[in-house]
């Protein structure tokens, strides 16, 4: 069992609850009520919300599969390569749009996932 990949698809599960759970209230709920907004948009933004928590789970699979099985290496390259993207664009984001991190932190919840990825599939 590799540990640090197991250690960034724990990361990775919790990423995944806290966008459901946390962020579906704070988030996507006030999304599908902002009536300023046309449904196309809130529902499009709302389905775009579901491919993101697809997606999370799904990196959370692609570290925990290598890690139990010891093989599929390259599933732990493309979850980790994923994890490093949206860490790197998640600290970018704010700093070209003139953000606050205080406002859009999910970047800085890739970094140690990207890291512990990197960690097992080096070390």
């Amino acid at each position: 069992m590799n540990i640090w990949l197991l250690a960034a698809g724990g990361l990775s599960v919790i990423n995944t609850l806290l966008h459901i759970f946390a962020g579906g209230p704070s988030v996507a709920r006030p999304l599908l009520d902002a009536r300023d907004l046309s449904a196309e948009v809130r529902y499009v933004n709302y389905y775009c919300w579901h491919l993101v928590s697809i997606n999370l789970a799904a990196v959370a699979a692609l570290f925990l599969w290598p890690a139990w099985s010891g093989e599929a290496e390259i599933a732990a390259i493309l979850a980790t390569g994923l994890a490093a993207a949206y860490a790197i664009w998640g600290l970018a984001l704010p700093v070209l749009n003139g953000q606050r991190y205080k406002d859009i932190p999910q970047g800085f919840l890739f970094v140690p996932v990207t890291i512990l990825g990197i960690a097992g599939l080096t070390l």
